[in-house]
């Protein structure tokens, strides 16, 4: 089917994308995955194309353009290339909203040159050691002190907390046994600040290119002027951003069980099993056509929540039913896909076998099948 939600200023931005993730990401993506991480000058370079500022205000060196499309556009590239730019896209999608919504002016001044150069590099600290999806059950302290609050604790699963110049922390900064929602304030913590460490960097089954971090927090005096927006409303803040970081992850299921698509049926056409190609046989047929047609569904459904997230009406229960059903999908293909593979698709120098690696996280970040359909469910009146 052909789709209808992009203009023609997308697909400039999309060329340009292609031929940046071919030139500059392909040939070094390897010796990324081995350093788990992408590199700081990797980011600058994307600033520099004007790639992490379309949404900043012009005033500060972005593009002025917050159209959440030119970042579906990036994932979709770098899925097509068969490779994933998972804390580009963290940066963007997940981080760099609440500092678009929540910046004062004098942060803005301070923060958004570098957040769209790609010289300062941002990190997102919620889920804790027994926390998880559990927002509410946040232990992290932040206590007022004058003209600064003293941060304490530790979070786990940071994704891009290496290289971070700048850490949103969620902390509590009230206590209220009626409701566990309250208290709950976001707060800017820049590296360097006396106190604050990165602890260790996990070793993950996929993603090898993105690093997940722990980080700890001894008696940090962070700025009341570094707070974002105000105290004891991180809750509703973390709830207004939630559909598009799940829009983010379906949008990466999409990209990526096309990728799987595309790649099995070029092995399929070209591998020979008892003296005739794969592809000829029925049941692969029959696979990949199962395959297609779920992508379809997948694509149309994404798309049309893509639309309706800019246009500022997607949903919480609607940004759910999208990311449950595309990462159910994903899952689904992908195995099916290497299925078709044999033995090589077990193998790392295979792309699917990395496409599946990749694809389990999809179900359980950004909140989990499980509480998606929570979501859903309350939804109906469950």
């Amino acid at each position: 089917m052909q789709r209808t939600l992009f203009t023609d200023d997308h697909e400039t931005f999309r060329a340009l994308v292609r031929d940046v993730v071919a030139n500059e990401v392909v040939p070094h993506y390897a010796a990324w995955e081995k350093s788990g991480r992408l590199p700081r000058s990797f980011f600058e370079l994307l600033g520099s194309l004007g790639l992490l500022g379309m949404a900043v205000p012009e005033e500060y060196g972005g593009g002025g353009r917050p159209d959440y499309r030119f970042n579906v556009v990036l994932q979709e590239e770098a899925a097509r290339a068969l490779v994933t730019l998972g804390t580009v896209r963290t940066q963007l999608d997940v981080v760099l909203p609440y500092f678009l919504t929540y910046a004062d002016s004098a942060q803005r001044q301070r923060w958004f040159p570098g957040l769209a150069s790609g010289k300062l590099l941002t990190a997102i600290a919620m889920t804790e050691p027994g926390t998880g999806s559990d927002l509410a059950g946040i232990r992290t302290t932040a206590v007022r002190d004058g003209d600064a609050y003293v941060l304490n604790g530790a979070k786990t699963f940071i994704t891009g907390g290496l290289l971070a110049d700048l850490v949103i922390v969620v902390a509590r900064t009230a206590s209220d046994p009626g409701d566990r929602r309250a208290g709950l304030t976001l707060l800017v913590v820049e590296d360097g600040m006396p106190g604050f460490t990165r602890g260790r960097v996990l070793d993950k089954m996929g993603i090898k290119v993105q690093d997940t971090v722990e980080l700890a927090f001894d008696d940090v005096r962070v700025p009341v002027a570094n707070r974002l927006g105000e105290e004891g409303a991180a809750f509703s803040y973390l709830g207004h951003n939630l559909p598009q970081e799940r829009m983010t992850v379906a949008v990466g299921s999409v990209a990526q069980t096309r990728a799987a698509l595309d790649t099995t049926v070029e092995y399929v056409k070209e591998r020979e099993v008892f003296g005739r190609t794969v592809a000829s046989f029925q049941n692969t047929k029959f696979e990949l056509a199962a395959v297609a047609a779920e992508l379809e569904a997948a694509q149309t459904l994404l798309d049309r929540a893509v639309l309706e997230l800019v246009e500022g009406r997607l949903s919480g229960a609607d940004a759910a039913k999208v990311k449950l059903f595309c990462t159910e999908v994903q899952a689904r293909a992908v195995d099916r896909c290497l299925q078709l593979f044999g033995g090589y698709g077990y193998m790392l120098e295979y792309p699917i076998a990395r496409l599946y690696a990749d694809a389990r996280i999809t179900r359980i970040y950004a909140g989990t099948s499980e509480v998606m359909k929570v979501i859903i469910a309350k939804s109906l009146g469950l």
